[in-house]
């Protein structure tokens, strides 16, 4: 798929689970592969997560054609290159940096990067980057999503940090096309897979019913 594809894949799941931890790389794909029972089919490994790059690339080899894995915290272009290596399908930041977003970009992979301010934003839509993450966007919450999406409306904002089942109807009311979410769903390597199938059940509800 292309980047508008993969866009749109994206936008349609809404919900992209972060995985972040010391877990090491069978525990990490455990979780990845309960996510996507669960339903939520798009999954975002954080490159300072315990092996994430050999993570990435067997469960690119094992789950489903509908799963997306990709790759988190992608923060230079060498860190770009290490993860469409591994074979992610998406990359995500917590910073705009202009030259990994043209190598992904030359590579045909998807990057979000991360953004806060309008200057920001607009930089990375410049860039090419029609969907951004806006991060950490529990500082100033849902009312500041808005008052951003006023003159950027052409911006999807992706939303990323303290979301969870209670706040992610009142971001979808302010424009968020997807989340990114982490505590709210991945607990921990003592987290039971019952929890896990939990509370992603009240996060897709709770999305499903702010969208209709």
């Amino acid at each position: 798929m292309d980047m508008t594809e993969t866009a749109t894949a994206l936008r349609a799941s809404g919900l992209i689970a972060i995985v972040r931890g010391d877990y090491g790389v069978a525990r990490t794909i455990e979780i990845a592969e309960a996510l996507v029972g669960c339903g939520i089919n798009t999954v975002e490994i954080t490159l300072n997560t315990t092996g994430a790059l050999e993570a990435i690339g067997r469960l690119r080899d094992t789950l489903a054609p509908d799963a997306w894995i990709g790759a988190g915290t992608v923060r230079t272009p060498r860190q770009v290159q290490a993860a469409i290596d591994a074979g992610a399908q998406f990359l995500i930041s917590p910073n705009f940096d202009p030259e990994s977003v043209a190598l992904s970009q030359r590579a045909g992979i998807l990057h979000l990067p991360g953004v806060f301010t309008p200057s920001e934003a607009q930089a990375a839509f410049a860039a090419g980057c029609n969907l951004v993450k806006l991060f950490p966007a529990d500082l100033l919450g849902p009312a500041y999503l808005k008052a951003l999406r006023a003159p950027l409306d052409d911006v999807g904002f992706v939303p990323t940090g303290g979301i969870d089942a209670e706040t992610i109807g009142a971001y979808v009311q302010a424009g968020a096309v997807a989340f990114g979410i982490g505590s709210a769903l991945v607990r921990g390597t003592d987290q039971t897979v019952a929890d896990l199938r939990a509370r992603a059940a009240r996060l897709i509800e709770a999305l499903q019913q702010a969208r209709w």
